[in-house]
């Protein structure tokens, strides 16, 4: 019996853009099997891309992307609709259902993908409330529930099929430090008590870096650095510096902060003084 690849997900040469611009450059990367794995990085770097690409939602246009081995850029639709069950996704801000309750919030992907009994259903979203704290809140609506608890309902709705993979599309944001600090043990806990592999995107480097086993950070469309956080803390590049340690100077650094454009001169006809 042929025993499973190390790496749950493998990126290999990956290249993506919208329309003209570029996002991913020959990308190469992996998540470790029952790790947790940080994707960190610049804004607009490609991070959220990696999930969708991973997902299936768009398609490398060179490259391949893997899951559990298996390319999930050629698969059918129904070898794809099968490789997301094993996936579990926790959007920014949860992306609740606002007209459905707490309960059939999580409930929704039982009976979406299952033929499983009422009964039986009731069970599994009350043990996936009960292991992100809100087994109580079931009957409230994602409206009579504070941000915090809306991200940890959308957990519990992630775990709902018990996936090999869930990913984690910035967690924290938005969260007070009470919050940002239960959601990260969250992870972290579902994380080795479920066996489970994660991919978390994120830019909260003390929280992201406390429960990591592994980062990953992005810059021009390829990994900059990768290894353990201490690792990384240690890299001496000037991009990964900037980012990791918060560098500051009187010019831009390596990780830009205008959006390439236009000069000021050619935009307002002006004449710029430096």
């Amino acid at each position: 019996m042929t025993s499973p690849p190390d790496n749950l997900v493998e990126l290999r040469d990956v290249r993506f853009g919208y329309g003209a611009r570029p996002v991913l450059n020959e990308l190469t990367l992996a998540v470790p099997r029952g790790k947790v794995t940080a994707l960190m990085g610049a804004s607009g770097g490609g991070k959220t891309t990696v999930l969708r690409l991973i997902g299936g939602q768009v398609r490398a246009q060179a490259g391949e992307v893997l899951f559990e081995g298996r390319n999930v850029g050629t698969m059918s639709a129904a070898r794809l609709y099968a490789a997301r069950r094993r996936m579990g996704m926790l959007f920014q801000f949860g992306a609740l259902f606002t007209d459905l309750s707490v309960f059939e919030n999580v409930a929704f992907p039982l009976r979406e993908h299952t033929r499983l009994s009422d009964a039986l259903i009731r069970d599994i979203v009350l043990m996936k409330l009960d292991a992100v704290g809100l087994r109580g809140a079931r009957n409230l609506m994602p409206s009579e529930i504070s941000g915090g608890m809306s991200r940890r309902v959308a957990l519990a709705r992630a775990i709902a099929l018990d996936p090999e993979l869930v990913m984690y599309d910035e967690p924290f944001a938005g969260l007070d430090p009470i919050s940002l600090d239960t959601a990260a043990r969250l992870i972290r806990r579902l994380n080795d008590a479920l066996g489970i592999t994660s991919l978390v995107v994120s830019h909260d480097l003390v929280e992201t870096f406390r429960i990591a086993d592994h980062v990953v950070i992005l810059a021009d469309g390829k990994v900059a650095v990768q290894g353990t956080p201490e690792q990384v803390r240690a890299c001496q590049d000037p991009l990964v510096r900037q980012f990791v340690h918060a560098e500051d100077s009187d010019e831009e650094g390596p990780v830009r902060f205008h959006y390439p454009g236009p000069t000021v001169a050619e935009d307002f006809g002006v004449k710029v003084v430096r």
